[in-house]
């Protein structure tokens, strides 16, 4: 099974009254939150991390989407940046394990319980 990537908005403000945190926007925080938990636990579900310019979200910064081939596609906004890291990782495996990529609402972590932005299908097959 071909590894979820959870695309991570580097553009998006630290809150929507603060642009930046220490000198960074709140999306490369969450990058940096994100990777730095990956790198601690070598052993949960395979995902890949990748920073995107923007998502277009900007009035529901923190954004991220999560995808995968033949599978819906999630982006959810309104995520702290300093404290969505472990809920966005639970959330990808609960992803990866699923055969559609739909992880229903009351059965992910409470932070992404609300805050879905989109579900995209898949292409279909051809």
């Amino acid at each position: 099974m071909i590894k979820p990537v959870i695309f991570v908005c580097s553009a998006c403000a630290f809150s929507k009254t603060q642009r930046e945190y220490q000198g960074q926007r709140g999306g490369a925080h969450l990058l940096a939150a994100l990777l730095q938990m990956q790198s601690q636990q070598p052993h949960s579900a395979p995902c890949k991390i990748e920073p995107v310019g923007c998502l277009s979200a900007c009035n529901r910064a923190c954004a991220i989407a999560l995808s995968a081939p033949q599978k819906n596609a999630l982006m959810f906004g309104d995520l702290h940046p300093l404290e969505s890291a472990s809920a966005i990782l639970q959330l990808a495996a609960q992803y990866h394990s699923s055969p559609d990529g739909i992880v229903p609402r009351q059965q992910r972590p409470s932070l992404l319980q609300k805050g879905i932005l989109a579900r995209i299908p898949p292409l279909p097959s051809r």
